[in-house]
């Protein structure tokens, strides 16, 4: 069943993600009527992000595993404060792939979520903090992902910096959307690719971040997580 939700979460994605190409919609377009795909979109995350919120409470066994990802997405959530004045470059993402890869997919995509909703209070919430729940929440479900494939301390930490690197530039083609979608017109690929141009400075540098923070960081991250995941017998489904 949970295969199944994905795809069909996957589909969604993919279809919202490109309707704007072959369908009118804008918030600036008169025309638009029920074709505004800047709210489809966000309704289609918000409906995303508390899915997934549901099947980590139904997941959960104790408080035992709440408070420990409550943690880390509030220190994944700090960790972005000091750096909000450098453009994208900032630790959280780095927080949220050693979180996702040591307790797999579910944790991953709260303590993902979590960094944006509490990060926000901070630095402003609008309508770009469920996009950011979202899109985050896809680098932890991937992060835990990788963890199938039983590589080695090294070949992990390699494998984690070109994970990184890519979910640096992917990170801005998906949470470009929600500006795309609401706020740019007409909607068309010309578009689609000035905005993403606007971002490329942005994008870079949160690559670049995570490639940094996992080569230097990375490997005594995992460790302490692992040692964390030991203590407190972690036994939520991945």
């Amino acid at each position: 069943m949970r295969i199944i939700i994905a795809v069909l979460i996957f589909c969604l994605g993919v279809f919202i993600y490109l309707a704007p190409l072959y369908f009118k919609g804008s918030i600036f377009d008169p025309n638009a009527g029920p074709f505004n795909w800047g709210l489809i979109a966000t309704i289609f995350v918000g409906l995303s992000v508390l899915g997934f919120w549901y099947e980590f409470e139904r997941s959960a066994k104790g408080a035992k595993e709440i408070a420990l990802v409550s943690m880390l997405g509030t220190i994944s959530a700090l960790s972005r404060l000091p750096f909000a004045a450098m453009l994208n470059f900032q630790p959280c993402t780095f927080f949220i792939i050693c979180s996702g890869y040591v307790f797999g997919p579910v944790a991953g995509f709260m303590v993902a979520s979590l960094t944006a909703l509490i990060s926000n209070f901070f630095l402003g919430h609008g309508p770009w903090t469920p996009y950011q729940m979202f899109t985050w929440g896809l680098v932890g479900i991937t992060a835990g992902w990788l963890r199938k494939l039983n590589l080695s301390p090294k070949t992990s930490i390699i494998v984690l910096v070109i994970f990184g690197f890519f979910w640096g530039w992917l990170y801005g083609i998906i949470i470009n959307v929600w500006f795309w979608t609401s706020f740019v017109y007409p909607l068309t690929l010309k578009t689609y690719l000035y905005t993403l141009a606007n971002s490329v400075i942005w994008d870079a540098t949160h690559a670049l971040a995570n490639v940094l923070f996992i080569i230097i960081f990375g490997a005594k991250v995992i460790n302490i997580l692992e040692r964390f995941k030991k203590r407190f017998n972690w036994d939520i489904q991945s």
